[in-house]
Protein backbone atom coordinates (compact mmCIF):
# COMPACT_ATOMS: atom_id res chain seq x y z
CA UNK A 1 0.00 0.00 0.00
CA UNK A 2 1.23 3.44 -0.70
CA UNK A 3 0.16 6.72 0.72
CA UNK A 4 0.34 10.19 -0.01
CA UNK A 5 0.31 13.23 2.14
CA UNK A 6 0.44 16.80 0.66
CA UNK A 7 0.69 20.11 2.48
CA UNK A 8 1.70 23.95 0.94
CA UNK A 9 -1.82 24.84 -0.18
CA UNK A 10 -3.36 27.91 1.13
CA UNK A 11 -4.61 31.49 0.38
CA UNK A 12 -2.34 33.68 -2.01
CA UNK A 13 -2.95 36.93 -3.78
CA UNK A 14 -1.97 37.02 -7.45
CA UNK A 15 1.17 37.25 -8.88
CA UNK A 16 2.42 35.31 -5.90
CA UNK A 17 4.01 31.95 -5.39
CA UNK A 18 3.41 28.74 -2.84
CA UNK A 19 5.35 25.19 -3.31
CA UNK A 20 3.10 22.07 -2.74
CA UNK A 21 4.97 18.99 -1.37
CA UNK A 22 3.80 15.16 -1.33
CA UNK A 23 5.50 12.49 0.55
CA UNK A 24 4.84 9.09 -0.45
CA UNK A 25 4.84 6.08 2.14
CA UNK A 26 4.37 2.46 2.39
CA UNK A 27 5.70 0.36 -0.44
CA UNK A 28 7.26 3.39 -2.04
CA UNK A 29 9.64 1.15 -4.04
CA UNK A 30 7.07 0.12 -6.20
CA UNK A 31 6.38 4.12 -7.12
CA UNK A 32 7.51 4.40 -10.61
CA UNK A 33 5.92 8.05 -12.34
CA UNK A 34 4.08 10.43 -9.58
CA UNK A 35 2.48 14.01 -10.14
CA UNK A 36 -0.08 16.96 -9.36
CA UNK A 37 -3.52 17.24 -10.93
CA UNK A 38 -6.10 19.81 -10.38
CA UNK A 39 -9.94 20.05 -10.36
CA UNK A 40 -11.27 23.99 -10.24
CA UNK A 41 -15.45 24.31 -9.22
CA UNK A 42 -17.29 23.30 -12.43
CA UNK A 43 -14.39 22.12 -14.45
CA UNK A 44 -13.35 18.40 -14.81
CA UNK A 45 -10.00 17.04 -12.93
CA UNK A 46 -6.49 18.00 -15.64
CA UNK A 47 -3.19 16.80 -15.51
CA UNK A 48 -0.89 19.80 -13.94
CA UNK A 49 2.82 18.18 -14.26
CA UNK A 50 3.96 14.03 -14.10
CA UNK A 51 8.04 13.35 -13.37
CA UNK A 52 9.51 9.84 -13.67
CA UNK A 53 11.94 8.09 -10.90
CA UNK A 54 14.00 9.12 -13.64
CA UNK A 55 13.51 12.94 -13.50
CA UNK A 56 11.81 13.63 -16.73
CA UNK A 57 8.79 15.83 -16.72
CA UNK A 58 5.92 16.21 -18.57
CA UNK A 59 3.55 19.78 -18.47
CA UNK A 60 0.22 20.77 -19.50
CA UNK A 61 1.32 23.53 -22.01
CA UNK A 62 -0.85 26.03 -19.38
CA UNK A 63 1.56 25.70 -16.45
CA UNK A 64 4.71 25.85 -18.84
CA UNK A 65 6.90 28.50 -17.70
CA UNK A 66 5.17 29.03 -14.21
CA UNK A 67 5.01 25.62 -12.57
CA UNK A 68 8.25 23.44 -12.04
CA UNK A 69 7.81 19.48 -10.61
CA UNK A 70 10.70 17.85 -9.18
CA UNK A 71 11.38 15.18 -6.91
CA UNK A 72 13.60 13.38 -4.44
CA UNK A 73 13.68 10.20 -4.42
CA UNK A 74 15.56 9.71 -1.27
CA UNK A 75 12.62 11.65 0.60
CA UNK A 76 10.01 9.63 -1.60
CA UNK A 77 8.58 13.54 -2.27
CA UNK A 78 8.03 15.75 -4.99
CA UNK A 79 7.59 19.18 -5.01
CA UNK A 80 5.35 21.81 -6.58
CA UNK A 81 6.95 25.07 -7.57
CA UNK A 82 3.97 27.59 -8.62
CA UNK A 83 5.21 31.40 -9.55
CA UNK A 84 3.22 33.82 -10.91
CA UNK A 85 -0.06 32.23 -9.66
CA UNK A 86 -3.57 33.44 -11.54
CA UNK A 87 -6.93 32.94 -10.05
CA UNK A 88 -7.55 30.39 -12.90
CA UNK A 89 -5.20 28.74 -10.72
CA UNK A 90 -7.81 27.93 -8.13
CA UNK A 91 -8.34 24.86 -7.65
CA UNK A 92 -8.00 21.39 -5.27
CA UNK A 93 -5.10 19.74 -6.09
CA UNK A 94 -3.90 16.15 -5.94
CA UNK A 95 -1.08 14.10 -5.71
CA UNK A 96 -0.57 10.96 -7.12
CA UNK A 97 1.55 7.78 -7.46
CA UNK A 98 1.62 5.07 -10.06
CA UNK A 99 2.41 2.10 -8.71
CA UNK A 100 2.73 -1.44 -10.78
CA UNK A 101 -0.94 -2.67 -10.16
CA UNK A 102 -2.78 0.72 -9.41
CA UNK A 103 -2.58 4.14 -8.94
CA UNK A 104 -2.72 6.23 -5.59
CA UNK A 105 -4.40 9.77 -4.98
CA UNK A 106 -4.09 12.00 -2.14
CA UNK A 107 -6.69 13.88 -0.64
CA UNK A 108 -5.98 16.50 -2.09
CA UNK A 109 -4.64 20.13 -0.83
CA UNK A 110 -6.96 23.61 -1.74
CA UNK A 111 -5.45 26.51 -3.15
CA UNK A 112 -7.08 29.82 -3.94
CA UNK A 113 -5.67 32.55 -5.97
CA UNK A 114 -7.59 35.94 -4.71
CA UNK A 115 -7.91 38.68 -8.16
Amino acid sequence: QVQLVESGGGLVQAGGSLRLSCAAYGSTASISDMGWYRQAPGKQRELVATVSRGGSTNYADSMKGRFTISRDNAKNTIYLQMNNLKPEDTAVYFCTAQSYWRGFWGRGTPVTVSS
